[in-house]
């Protein structure tokens, strides 16, 4: 008897065992040791240690295949195929409808060569589940491979009276003719396919079976067949595209042109669209070229015609026009719609009027190269487009290298070069230049090149990035004074479009040539143009990786001249920028007074107003800004001492109010 049935102080919830529970399972546990089984008796022992493993998990869970079907290969693996059978057979009874279950089985079979068990195993298979068609193709399979032909067509047979899938047909037909069993794939085709399958497809590949054995007349009869088995309300192109075809090989067009008329007349338009092409194409190759052009194009020819009438500076309708004519016309047809399109100057000699109008021109000479393969011609093309533009007032550096590269393709290096030194002459502009320069290099003409980059920089001296290229290429050429000079020559120039990064670019070739001296000339030049805060604190970096031992106090003397040179820049983010680099480098190669001191430089950062006004000049309020002062500045010491007093007045103030909130301490200390 429970003598205390209060609760127990410590109370354990389901959550709390589950959670145990699964802990516990988590828990690594050793590996089993391995046993190396030394004579019969232990082998017998273990053998019956993992049947009354397998046999428990069977017990627990009859229905997972997978257990049966490890225990019936691990008998498998000891030669045991009596016991391994006796397992497969007692899974077939719990589920037989599972497809793995058979296959494995069967399997198990053919591998140990017990022919006549797997054709046991495959005969109940079909019979259990004969809509299954993995079963089939392998049966008939293990019949083929075992020889046994009349066997494999037997199962075959058998399937086919189930009426399968079109696959299992084409399967039947592909066994018998492997055996050149012509007579008999036919009568498959015949009796059985048409008329359980009668799909088009079908009739086609019948047809073409009977043409790929060279009997056409029956494969005419099939497509005969065909057309009449579907008639005109189950009309199909595929069927008359196939049947034309058929013909067309037999040479006999004009059943082809009557084929194709017949399926077009009877056809929806929208369904045919496959039927007109292969019509298309076969008129082109047999028929009267400009009597088909004419019928199949003649639409929308008629209605890009109304749209060149209408505005023949409608170069989005030219382009439309000429992508139909180059798909459907001759080459004669083509160039004729082209001349018709170029004759359309823009009437403005501007250069946004002629930008669609140049297109019209590319597309006429690459049409007329890789098209219609007429080098001539091409050159021709291009040569009257730059006739036609007004270089006086623009041009199109495209056009001029597209010629260019043209002549390179037909092996004229002579006129591709004096085609690009006209456009120069006539028009520089910069993209023609590096167009010129690029071939150039590429033809390694060195020389060239110089004499290009000289005209180049005598074009736009202000081209920072030619300026750069050039001393580029003399750097590779290994000509570093020609480089040096050229640099020289770039920052002396009065305009220049980015000169920070010409700068840069020749301190970066200065310090790849391990030239300190000239870098820190360098770097004082520019000084002397600009005093911003990252060219200060490049030299900074610089002096500090050039990797002597005066590295430290060189750069520490940088950091001094910027902030005495910054003191009277108006921008004072650019000199609390200065001061922080300066105060990173101290921190990781200062020591605690060169610290102190680069502190006691730091600035204080309070906030101030100042009044705005709107653009009329009238009052709009008051903004909040942020201001630095600089300890050092002599002109901020007012500034500063006026802060420290201010600073003062407050926290006398805080004192007073707090004495006026406590009055009695007042008076007690008082008294004592």
């Amino acid at each position: 008897q429970v003598k205390n049935k209060a609760p127990a102080e410590v109370q354990i919830t389901a959550e709390q065992l589950l959670r145990e529970a699964k802990e516990r399972e988590l828990e690594l546990l050793p590996p089993p040791p391995q046993q190396k089984i030394t004579d019969v008796e232990e082998l017998n022992d273990y053998k019956l240690r993992k049947r009354k493993t397998f046999e428990d998990n069977i017990r627990k869970n009859r229905t997972v295949i997978s257990n049966w079907i490890k225990y019936a290969q691990w008998e498998e693996s000891l030669k045991e195929i009596q016991r391994a059978r006796s397992i497969y057979e007692r899974a077939l009874d719990v589920d037989y409808r599972n497809v793995t279950l058979w296959l494995k089985y069967a399997e198990m079979e053919m591998k140990n060569r017990q022919v006549n068990h797997a054709r046991n195993i495959w005969d109940r298979a079909i019979t259990t589940l004969p809509r299954v068609n993995q079963f089939w193709y392998k049966y008939t399979y293990m019949e083929e491979m075992l020889g046994n032909v009349a066997g494999s067509r037997q199962v075959f047979e058998r399937w086919m009276e189930w009426q399968p899938e079109e696959q299992a047909w084409h399967s039947y037909i592909n066994f018998e003719l492997r055996y050149k069993e012509v007579d008999r794939a036919r009568s498959i085709y015949e009796t059985v396919l048409v008329l359980v399958h009668p799909d088009v497809k079908n009739w086609i590949k019948y047809a073409r079976f009977e043409e790929k054995h060279s009997y056409f007349a029956h494969a005419r009869r099939v497509y005969e067949r065909a057309v009449e088995f579907f008639g005109e309300e189950h009309m199909d192109e595929h069927l008359y595209v196939a049947f034309a075809k058929f013909e067309e090989n037999q040479k006999e067009f004009e059943r082809v042109r009557v084929i194709y008329k017949y399926a077009l007349d009877r056809i929806p338009k929208q369904d045919a669209q496959n039927l007109f092409k292969n019509y298309t194409i076969f008129e082109k190759k047999f028929g009267d070229r400009r009597g088909i052009e004419d019928i199949i194009v003649s639409k929308r020819r008629f209605q890009y015609e109304e749209e060149v009438k209408a505005n023949p500076h409608n170069y989005d309708a030219w382009f439309d026009y000429l992508r139909l004519v180059e798909s459907d016309a001759d080459a004669e047809s083509v160039r004729e719609v082209y001349e018709r399109a170029i004759a359309n100057v823009p009437p403005i000699p501007e250069k946004r009027h002629w930008k669609r109008y140049i297109y019209l021109w590319i597309n006429y000479a690459l049409y007329e190269e890789l098209e219609a393969k007429a080098s001539e011609r091409t050159r021709q093309v291009y040569q009257a487009c730059l006739e036609l533009l007004p270089h006086k007032k623009f041009t199109f550096a495209k056009m001029w290298l597209l010629y260019a590269q043209f002549e390179i393709r037909q092996k004229n290096l002579p006129l591709a070069r004096r085609a690009l030194g006209t456009s120069i002459g006539k028009c520089p502009k910069n993209k023609l230049f590096k167009g010129y320069i690029e071939l150039e290099l590429q033809l390694r003409e060195f020389d060239r090149c110089r004499k290009l980059y000289e005209k180049f920089l005598e074009f736009a001296p202000e081209n920072c990035t030619s300026w750069i290229k050039f001393a580029e290429l003399e750097t590779i050429l290994g000509d570093i004074d020609r480089a040096r000079a050229i640099y020289e020559l770039a920052i002396g120039q009065p305009r220049l479009d980015m000169p920070e990064v010409l700068w840069k670019s020749y301190i970066d070739f200065e310090i790849e040539q391990e030239e300190y001296e000239k870098t820190r000339n360098l770097y004082r030049r520019l000084l002397q143009r600009t005093q911003h805060v990252k060219v200060w604190i490049s030299l900074a970096q610089f002096e500090l990786s050039a990797g002597r031992e005066e590295r430290l106090p060189r750069c520490r003397q940088v950091y001094e001249e910027a902030n005495k040179a910054m003191r009277s820049c108006e921008e004072k983010e650019e000199r609390v920028m200065l001061l922080e680099s300066w105060r990173s480098f101290e921190e990781e190669f200062g020591t605690d007074a060169t610290k102190e001191r680069i502190d006691k430089l730091m600035p204080e950062k309070i906030k101030k107003r100042r009044k705005l006004q709107a653009e009329d000049g009238s009052d709009a309020g008051w903004e909040e800004y942020y201001d630095y002062i600089f300890p050092e500045d002599t002109a901020n010491q007012p500034n500063l001492k006026l802060l420290a007093m201010a600073k003062l007045w407050k926290k006398q103030q805080q004192e007073s109010e707090a004495a006026a909130m406590d009055p009695d301490k007042d008076i007690d200390e008082s008294q004592t």
